[in-house]
């Protein structure tokens, strides 16, 4: 089967697959249809633009096949005023009740998260999620170990350290859950695909009323301490580059405060 196949009873030849082809791998044919230009089926990196803007539907692809595109559905749209009101409300939740996230939840915002941007679509992003309450607690406390041995170098480290002795969580803030995302380690990319993974996360936990807290002092341990990486079961040849405690909020927050002004340069 070729890469691309276009019914030409649907096609309207308007020429939109080729323009908004990140690659510029399509040409038209003497009958201006779309058609790959050679060597364009090695360079697809799939993200499947072509098969999503037709709006007539006459494009196949491959590996990102037409029949499994999910259609956009004008119903669900969001408004501007809506959309920018659930932006301004997420907030870092430090604070969960005991109510347990069910494994098909957590397992729908991870799902979630496949459609967040990557670099060349390489979707290089690998989840390692911490449903057991006790061992987000016992990844806590070996973090709070690699701060001990930290604390020296760093004195802000201290404060994890004295709160932990006090018998407060200030790493993982009790949470139930972990959640960790992972790439190739040295990747160019991996940092920033992850965090915007983790951001996807976020977004989609907050959309089902959960709340959540970017982990950073975990993620900065996971980087040296050999006892927090064999606990997370980090993959070899893998680095975690980011990761979230989630749960269901104790409290709810009925205001969104102010933030500062954006810095901007305008050209």
């Amino acid at each position: 089967m070729d890469l691309i196949t276009i019914d030409r009873k649907k096609c309207r030849r308007d020429g939109i697959c080729r323009e908004v082809c990140p690659y510029g791998l399509f040409e038209t044919d003497v009958e201006r249809y779309p058609v790959l230009r050679p060597g364009g089926a090695e360079r697809c990196i799939a993200c499947g633009h072509c098969v999503a803007i037709c709006p007539h539907a006459a494009l196949d692809h491959a590996t990102v096949p037409l029949a499994a595109a999910t259609p956009v559905d004008p119903a669900l749209a969001v408004s501007a005023p809506a959309g920018l009101q659930f932006l301004k409300g997420r907030r870092s939740i430090r604070e969960f009740n005991a109510t347990p996230v069910t494994r098909d939840l957590a397992g729908a915002l991870i799902n979630a998260t496949r459609w967040a941007p990557t670099a060349s679509n390489r979707q290089p992003v690998r989840w390692l999620v911490v449903m057991d309450p006790a061992e987000v607690r016992r990844l806590a406390g070996i973090t709070v170990d690699w701060l001990r041995q930290e604390s020296a170098r760093f004195p802000l480290y201290a404060v994890f350290v004295e709160a932990w002795d006090a018998g407060q969580d200030r790493v993982l803030r009790g949470a139930p859950h972990l959640a960790v995302a992972c790439a190739e380690e040295g990747s160019a990319w991996g940092a920033i695909d992850c965090a915007i993974a983790l951001t996807y996360f976020e977004l989609a936990a907050y959309a089902h009323g959960l709340g959540t807290c970017w982990a950073g002092v975990l993620t900065r341990a996971a980087a040296t301490s050999a006892p927090l990486a064999e606990a997370l079961a980090v993959p070899q040849g893998q680095k975690v580059y980011g990761a979230a405690m989630f749960g269901h909020p104790r409290y709810r927050y009925p205001r969104i405060p102010p933030r500062n002004e954006a810095t901007v340069q305008w050209r």
